[in-house]
């Protein structure tokens, strides 16, 4: 076990995200206190890297006659991943800060990537308290990176034009990129003076996450590939590789 100021960290930490869900059921209580909204990372994905530290919060609003004395927030997920975080309570809201740095909480494992859920006890000033598990869920993601080349440059028309690229995500284990195979991803092209891409077909990573395909080149524009991403990985989008069409 590793302590932090603001984060007991077991078996591996993550890098997170938040989905706005209804605050679910308590499982447990006593009065009229009830929990009313949860914010994980300000509604954003929380994706981790290789190696710079992540910063995020999470907040917790309950509502009880008497005021919020106190909150306990944890968070659980695939891998045996778990935090728990020292809170401050402004009001009604109680807000607890995680940070996770990759080659220390990471545990050099990929399998903490995925869905996780935060679980909250708070305390009422008058004795009343709710626990409340799976009260909201958010994913922890490993970032991805995507690349995409044109050739050749330039090109006449009606001719043939390769595309190619490579998406890769953050191993944990070894911490470096590597490709991410097996992945649907659209090759997209934006006219040039215009600031709109249009999918012009889905291709496919192969085990060591290049793309390759070609398409008839037509007119001035860029190409780039986009991937809308995972419950793991994050959606990655190449810059637009700019072609001359003579």
């Amino acid at each position: 076990m590793r302590m932090r100021t603001s984060a007991a960290v077991t078996v591996g930490a993550l890098a997170l995200t938040a989905l706005a869900v209804p605050a679910a059921q308590a499982d447990s209580g006593y009065g009229d206190i009830a929990l009313t909204k949860v914010t994980v990372n300000g509604g954003k994905n929380v994706v981790v890297g290789t190696s710079l530290v992540k910063k995020f919060t999470v907040s917790v609003t309950a509502r009880d006659n008497s005021g919020i004395a106190g909150a306990d927030i944890s968070l659980d997920g695939p891998g045996f991943g778990y935090f728990s975080g020292k809170t401050r309570c402004s009001g009604s809201t109680c807000t607890a800060t995680f940070i996770v740095d990759p080659k220390v909480d990471l545990a050099y494992s990929n399998d903490i990537a995925g869905t996780w859920y935060v679980d909250a006890w708070v305390d009422a000033k008058d004795g009343d308290y709710v626990w409340t598990q799976k009260a909201r869920s958010f994913k922890f993601q490993r970032a991805a990176r995507q690349s995409a080349n044109a050739g050749p440059e330039p090109v006449k028309k009606g001719k043939t034009l390769t595309v190619t690229g490579k998406l890769e995500r953050a191993s944990w284990t070894d911490f470096k990129y590597h490709g991410y195979g097996a992945q649907p991803v659209k090759l997209q092209f934006c006219k040039k003076g215009s600031r709109t891409y249009t999918t012009v077909k889905t291709v496919r990573t192969n085990t060591a996450g290049n793309l390759k395909t070609t398409v008839k080149a037509s007119v001035d524009g860029y190409w780039r590939y986009s991937f809308a991403g995972t419950s793991t990985t994050p959606a990655a989008t190449s810059t637009g590789d700019f072609v001359d069409v003579k």
